[in-house]
């Protein structure tokens, strides 16, 4: 089940059309605000922290995740 703050997170990739593998870098007010929800994403497996300072990247169980969340 994901939070509300995990849903919003995942719609962020599905707007930018995100496949599993490739980066996506959240900046400013949104990192601040997601920070402690990208890292509860990475601890289930749904997300990757890139070594880009606010690169992110989808799981393919995110990216499974991202298609069925509405």
């Amino acid at each position: 089940m994901l939070t509300t703050s995990e849903q919003r997170v995942l719609r962020t990739f599905r707007r930018f059309q995100m496949d599993p593998g490739k980066m996506l870098c959240f900046s400013g007010p949104g990192l601040k605000q997601d920070k402690a929800t990208l890292a509860r994403m990475i601890e289930k497996e749904l997300l990757v922290k890139e070594k880009f300072k606010g690169g992110y990247s989808l799981t393919q169980t995110g990216f499974s995740a991202m298609k069925n969340c509405s």
